[in-house]
């Protein structure tokens, strides 16, 4: 994949205890990496459409995914299809969002929508 050109916009940076299995579960999600640092612990994502997430190591003690108050919502139209690489179930809600909810593998929260009227 080629790397997105950069614009304005706010990226998550998350924890990843193994960096192999976070790299695996947002694979599952349709990101690729763009960018490897692995001496540094880090890695550069992007989906399809140019959402970008970056991953930072941690020491698995660093992480309590019992406690985590992080988390990060992702807009993409293809719902249906990540949730079922993840064996999710996407919800109509209320509010006018199709979406489905997983931890990742350091236990943060990722929500991910688009609106149902499209």
């Amino acid at each position: 994949m080629d790397e997105p050109e950069i614009r304005p916009s706010a990226v998550a940076i998350l924890p990843a205890a193994d960096m192999g299995e976070s790299l695996a579960f947002f694979g599952r999600l349709g990101f690729a990496p763009t960018s490897l640092f692995p001496h540094e612990g880090y890695a550069i994502l992007h989906d399809a459409d140019g959402a970008s997430v970056h991953l930072t190591r941690v020491e698995p003690e660093w992480i309590d995914p019992a406690r985590c108050a992080h988390g990060v919502y992702l807009y993409a139209r293809d719902v249906d299809a990540r949730a079922a690489a993840l064996g999710a179930n996407p919800e109509d809600k209320p509010w006018g969002m199709r979406e489905f909810a997983v931890l990742d593998p350091a236990g943060t929260l990722i929500r991910i929508g688009w609106p149902t009227s499209d």
